[in-house]
């Protein structure tokens, strides 16, 4: 069995993958963490669905992690670099779903991954980690004459924008230009913008009710246009895509990996 440990459990994501590794055949909750000061904080993780796993829900990272294989995380990114600190010192491997990490941030991370198998990805789907793969391939065959255009949704309280999602998308269609996403990303127009740079990158970014994520690529040339969409109706895909993440991590030394590794893509 592989023993797993859940941060953020109170969260919507947190409890769709308590859910998952319950009802996962090969995989045994050992441990669910959430912050201080959570009103849950000493409950059963299960309690919520009316079921008993003998554990509590707790804010002390060594007693939630203790005798885990794999953590897996979608929290904030200071408190995953915190996770991941005590990862390392205990050896556990991560799986980190969290987004919004700046460049130091990420450096942090690479030098956990140093010790540890860490699995890092935007997007746990699986379908998502097929698009990125389409992307780069339409990209590389639409390269003259094609202006390129992110466009994602998601819910009202998510924290962070573009997602993490629509920034990956942007990178694989940018590093398979041989462009700088950096240096050519438009993230807002307004005004009299002028016409458009036809090697920018655009970004447009919806919030609002409960849309799980909807992210779509326009590849926008004269008299026709493509567009690439993945449509999430649940967050049990993330779930889903995460356990598959912690399996590969089972018996992997320490190294950071994406979901182009776990699906051999």
């Amino acid at each position: 069995m592989l023993n797993i440990a859940i941060a953020g459990a109170c969260g919507r994501m947190g409890r769709m993958l308590i859910d998952a590794v319950q009802a996962a055949d090969d995989c045994r909750l050992s441990g669910a963490l959430d912050v201080a000061g959570s009103p849950a904080l000493g409950a059963d993780p299960l309690a919520a669905g009316g079921g008993r796993s003998g554990l509590a829900i707790t804010a002390d990272l060594r007693a939630g992690l203790a005798g885990a294989d794999v953590l897996i995380d979608f929290t904030r990114p200071a408190g995953t670099l915190a996770h991941l600190a005590v990862c390392r010192e205990l050896g556990v491997r991560a799986v980190v779903g969290t987004t919004g990490f700046d460049d130091a941030q990420r450096a942090q991370i690479a030098e956990h991954a140093r010790h540890i198998g860490i699995v890092m990805a935007p997007n746990m789907s699986l379908g998502v980690n097929v698009v990125l793969k389409l992307l780069d391939v339409a990209a590389r065959a639409l390269r003259d004459g094609y202006d390129v255009e992110v466009i994602e949704a998601h819910h009202r309280h998510k924290v962070d924008a573009p997602s993490g999602t629509a920034l990956a998308m942007g990178q694989v269609v940018a590093d398979a230009l041989g462009r700088d996403l950096k240096a050519c990303a438009v993230y807002g127009r307004e005004g009299v913008t002028g016409e458009r740079d036809p090697k920018a990158i655009g970004f447009a970014t919806v919030r609002g009710g409960d849309i799980v994520g909807d992210h779509t690529v326009l590849f926008a040339g004269t008299g026709e246009r493509i567009e690439i969409t993945h449509r999430a109706a649940s967050r049990a895909t993330y779930a889903q895509g995460s356990l598959r993440a912690a399996r590969f991590l089972a018996g992997r030394g320490p190294g950071l990996y994406g979901m182009a590794d776990v699906l051999g893509l």
